[in-house]
């Protein structure tokens, strides 16, 4: 993926250790699905941490180490990607009149307190809708590089863009909506629910972000959507339960299963249109 060509972005904060795991760069990054686990355990009942712990003492290859904390190559390399997001939805949202405005990413490592509450490695990636902020442990992406596969720059840009994705959805109201339905008692999870047709948009963004990037910058390389689906394929709720306990329980689901999120990832790349992001309006996402 040739990246380097990208504007950096100014909205990115070090706050300590970060840069450890992320960049195509010489390792590769992990993937943003922890997040996946921890839901997927708190709604089986399961503790998350047991689960990560399972996952983390499962053997796996030696991973190579990219540059630590400070200026490194691995933090320009998420200050591009993180550009490249902001320029591409601006020109979306000026077309349709409207002002795209853009998110921070913290890089951390360990820790976090985010106005979403702590968190810690074991949150992965996460988007806090209310400081409108992305959280990325690199540390914790190598590790997850290690123990679910997947990986390369462009699957790491592809989990930014993911987040980026939930950004959009906080500011055009998408996300109020959801958790209107979550508060109001209506069951948001499972195969169709609210949740995982919230996830399979962001994917969709995913994608949309890498078409328009595409267009402007020419700097995808063989083999680098291979890498954003297989990352997308390894965050399947269905691949992720079946590892992690030994079964696929579809109620439970609330990203969506490898297939979908591979399809609406690409949805998005091939079409590069907003209004074919739209996993609410169908019946089966």
């Amino acid at each position: 993926m040739r990246w380097r060509g990208a504007r950096r972005s100014s909205n990115v904060d070090n706050v300590g250790g970060a840069g450890r795991g992320i960049g195509g760069i010489g390792g590769r990054l992990g993937l943003g699905g922890v997040a996946v686990v921890v839901v997927v355990g708190m709604l089986m009942g399961q503790n998350p941490m047991q689960i990560l712990a399972m996952l983390a003492g499962a053997p796996g290859p030696e991973a190579t180490t990219a540059p630590s904390a400070g200026n490194t190559e691995s933090q320009d390399f998420v200050a591009a990607i993180l550009g490249e997001t902001e320029d591409v939805w601006d020109g979306i949202f000026r077309s349709s009149n409207s002002r795209y405005p853009h998110p921070r990413l913290t890089l951390f490592a360990g820790t976090v307190n985010s106005a979403c509450g702590g968190a810690s490695s074991a949150s992965g990636p996460f988007y806090c809708p209310a400081d409108q902020k992305i959280y990325l442990d690199s540390e914790f992406f190598r590790q997850m590089e290690q123990k679910l596969g997947g990986g390369g720059d462009f699957a790491q840009a592809y989990v930014i863009a993911h987040e980026v994705g939930h950004h959009v959805q906080t500011i055009t109201g998408i996300s109020a909506k959801v958790s209107e339905a979550r508060q109001a008692g209506e069951k948001v999870d499972g195969p169709r629910g609210l949740l995982v047709r919230q996830e399979l948009q962001a994917d969709c963004f995913a994608g949309l972000w890498a078409y328009h990037a595409q267009q402007r910058h020419q700097w995808l390389e063989a083999g680098d959507i291979e890498e954003a689906l297989n990352t997308a394929s390894a965050i399947g709720d269905d691949r992720l339960q079946k590892q992690t306990q030994g079964q696929v329980v579809p109620d439970a689901f609330t990203h969506g299963t490898s297939e979908q999120r591979v399809r609406w990832f690409k949805t998005g790349f091939d079409s590069g249109q907003v209004s074919r992001c739209d996993t609410f309006a169908v019946e089966r996402p």
